[in-house]
């Protein structure tokens, strides 16, 4: 079962921060840029117009000054520098592209041409091509503008700028201008698939390689930062930028010490890998590995995340990789980072311990480290994926029956119960792993709770009882709440200070009693009585060989003193007793209303009736005078459906007054059913009958499991 989503914690990555922000370290050049280009998209028409004015202007220029002469390259950076503060606004797109900014800013991509036999001085060398890539990257962050600039021309000459450096120079110029290049191409091509496409076609793959080994780190970054985009989700790019050999250079910059440089530097390997077995073997037979946990101990947040996302990735390739990850000292930096403020990093590790935790060399070692309460405490989260990823981890902890008694000891198995799951997928995974603890309930982890339950201290002890009840197979109830004092512990629970443990005493009784009830199935109602020893419905206030009469409510009832005899012990004390009865033709019976006496009599006759609700207490009454215990089994079974919330006390103290013992159990099987929804006015009670409760499950538990060790 595989319970993660890393699909969409790649795409979370990937949207995060991939576009590049823009920002010209040159601040001399923009102390060049006039105030009137600072400004926003305010001032209504008039402000919209000025702006126009302005980019017309600066379009103008462009235009007209694409030559080596001084004053029009003077003029041409100043207009491009205008025009990538203007660009920085994405609010100002439409107008800026209304106002024909992208070609005029495509054209000045490329060098002016030089006349004839030109060696000499070029002025603001690399400057205008700069701002041009610098304002086109930030147009590029609006994804309606990216095919417009692409269409327009600019992909073959940001690629050439790639290649500037290859004449010779390096200066600080060059860098910068390539830097912006790459830049502009990650923003063109970021989630643009077509456009991906387009930059390996035009040969934009192999330069930014190169670009991973150039002596400025910036420039390694801005290429790492483009190749990382290309490689997302498109197989061909990944291919080629292996074949370009870029893994080797890849795994050198992880080890840098800038975190830039190994931010991106994962990030690249991370999307080469992803849904690439492939790739993912080549990049663990380069040596990524040991870098990559290294990076688990990052001061950079981000270099961290992603290395916890890759180290899950690589965790998903087999099963000798988990153990090599592991071993490499992976488990403790990701068990720190889930208990970090940062959610994404949290997220990460989470995702990367779910992967090794499905390797059962891994789970004990995770656990041992510290990992089961931070990824418990990781379930309280609002974030469904956070949430999922912790749950998915722990279904492959609780597949180790060494982490089974660690589980419970810390709470596990209440906080699996309790959680409020997000998803339905996280559902799934919670009772997929309460399953797997409770197929573990048994020999030497049974034993071992059975120990803690005995020694550990109280809090403990409650939470193995608690644990048990609902997990443990009903075979073993008796040996563990009977014989070790469990059922103690869960009744204790009940009278407690904190409503939360009475509320979770209650749960885990009721979910014993089902147990014990679904050895020993019962009928809805008891059974009626073998028919051939009654006499039958049509000698029921029959007068026909009557020989005693009974005067209710002044009306004669024609009974038989054979059928009497046989329905009950007070029937025949009656009769064969020293009472005045025995002789006597008609006996008068006080105190019990006609329609009871006759359905108490037609009861006896046929062994069966049915019993209302209105007339279910009298009739109750009457039969525990008379000791008629068949028919006081249906009345407690009929008084029982309308025990509620309101009235359980009564019908509690009504099963007392005529030791209905049936009613009493359903009572306090109501109580534990309803716990949580009754009122204050019922706890005396519930503490009242403490003993009474104790006694029921004694005796349930001890019969439910003769009856389990007596099948064939």
């Amino acid at each position: 079962m595989d319970c993660n989503r890393s699909d969409d914690l790649q795409d979370i990555q990937e949207k995060k921060g991939q576009k590049r922000k823009l920002e010209d370290e040159a601040a001399a050049a923009d102390s060049e840029i006039s105030a009137s280009a600072g400004g926003g998209g305010g001032g209504g028409d008039g402000g919209r117009q000025s702006l126009l004015s302005e980019v017309a202007a600066q379009v103008k220029v462009l235009e007209s000054a694409f030559s080596w002469v001084e004053t029009d390259r003077a003029a041409a950076k100043r207009a491009t520098h205008v025009l990538a503060e203007l660009a920085k606004n994405e609010e100002l797109g439409s107008l800026l592209v209304e106002g024909g900014v992208v070609p005029a800013l495509v054209k000045h991509l490329r060098a002016p041409p030089s006349a004839e036999g030109d060696r000499g001085v070029r002025p603001y060398e690399h400057e205008v091509e700069k701002g041009c890539a610098f304002a086109l990257g930030h147009l590029a962050v609006k994804p309606e503008l990216q095919q417009l600039i692409v269409d327009c021309g600019a992909l073959p000459h940001l690629i050439d700028l790639l290649k500037r450096h290859k004449d010779g120079s390096t200066t600080r110029a060059v860098n910068s201008l390539i830097r912006r290049a790459a830049d502009a191409i990650t923003n063109l091509a970021h989630e643009n698939s077509s456009i991906k496409i387009r930059v390996r076609m035009e040969g934009g793959i192999q330069p930014l390689v190169e670009l991973l080994d150039f002596m400025d780190t910036k420039v390694q970054r801005a290429a790492a930062g483009a190749l990382r985009t290309l490689a997302f989700k498109n197989d061909e790019n990944k291919n080629q930028i292996v074949e370009c050999n870029a893994l080797p250079t890849l795994i050198l910059m992880l080890r840098s010490e800038d975190a830039a440089i190994h931010y991106e530097a994962v990030g690249v390997i991370g999307n080469l890998v992803h849904s690439s077995p492939n790739i993912k073997k080549e990049v663990l037979s380069a040596g990524a590995l040991q870098p990559v946990i290294g990076l688990l101990s990052s001061c950079c947040p981000e270099s961290q995340r992603e290395a916890a996302l890759l180290l899950g990735q690589f965790a998903a390739a087999d099963s000798d990789c988990k153990v090599h990850i592991v071993q490499r000292g992976a488990v403790r930096p990701l068990i720190d980072m889930l208990q970090s403020d940062d959610f994404q990093l949290r997220e990460m590790s989470a995702f990367a311990l779910g992967r090794l935790a499905q390797d059962a060399h891994n789970q004990a070692g995770i656990a041992y480290n510290g990992g089961l309460i931070p990824l418990l405490k990781l379930l309280d989260s609002k974030n469904g994926s956070l949430q999922h990823n912790a749950a998915f981890a722990l279904y492959g902890l609780a597949d180790n029956e060494d982490n089974v008694s660690d589980f419970i000891r810390v709470g596990g198995v209440q906080k699996l119960q309790d959680g409020e799951f997000i998803v339905q997928a996280t559902k799934d995974c919670v009772a997929k792993t309460l399953k797997r603890l409770e197929e573990k309930i048994h020999g030497r982890v049974l034993n071992h709770l059975l120990y803690l339950m005995r020694i550990a201290e109280k809090t403990v002890q409650r939470r193995v009882a608690l644990a048990l009840a609902h997990l443990c197979s009903p075979d073993d109830q008796q040996t563990i709440f009977v014989d070790n004092n469990g059922l103690e512990l869960l009744v204790g629970l009940l009278i407690c200070s904190s409503a939360r443990q009475q509320l979770d005493g209650a749960v885990a009784l009721f979910k014993l009693a089902n147990k014990a009830m679904s050895l020993s199935p019962v009928d809805a109602a008891p059974p009626s009585p073998t028919p051939q020893v009654y006499l039958g419905e049509q000698y029921v206030n029959n007068p026909t060989l009557s020989d005693v009469t009974f005067l209710v409510e002044g009306r004669r009832f024609y009974a038989h003193r054979i059928c009497l005899l046989a329905s009950s012990d007070a029937f025949r004390a009656m009769f064969d007793g020293g009472y005045r009865e025995k002789d006597a033709r008609d006996i008068e019976i006080p105190n019990i209303r006609w329609e009871v006496f006759e359905l108490m009599m037609r009861f006896i006759y046929t062994g069966s009736i049915d019993v209302t609700l209105e007339i279910a207490q009298d009739l109750l009454r009457a039969s525990d005078q008379y000791l008629l215990e068949g028919l006081k089994r249906l009345c407690e079974y009929s008084i029982a459906q309308d025990i509620s919330l309101e009235n359980v006390s009564s019908m509690y103290e009504l099963s007392e007054a005529f030791n209905a013992i049936s009613l009493r159990h359903s009572c306090i099987l109501f109580i534990l059913e309803h716990f949580d929804k009754l009122r204050p006015g019922n706890f005396p009670l519930i503490h009242r009958i403490i003993p009474e409760i104790q006694q029921y499950f004694v005796k349930a538990l001890t019969k439910s499991n003769q009856r389990s060790t007596l099948r064939p």
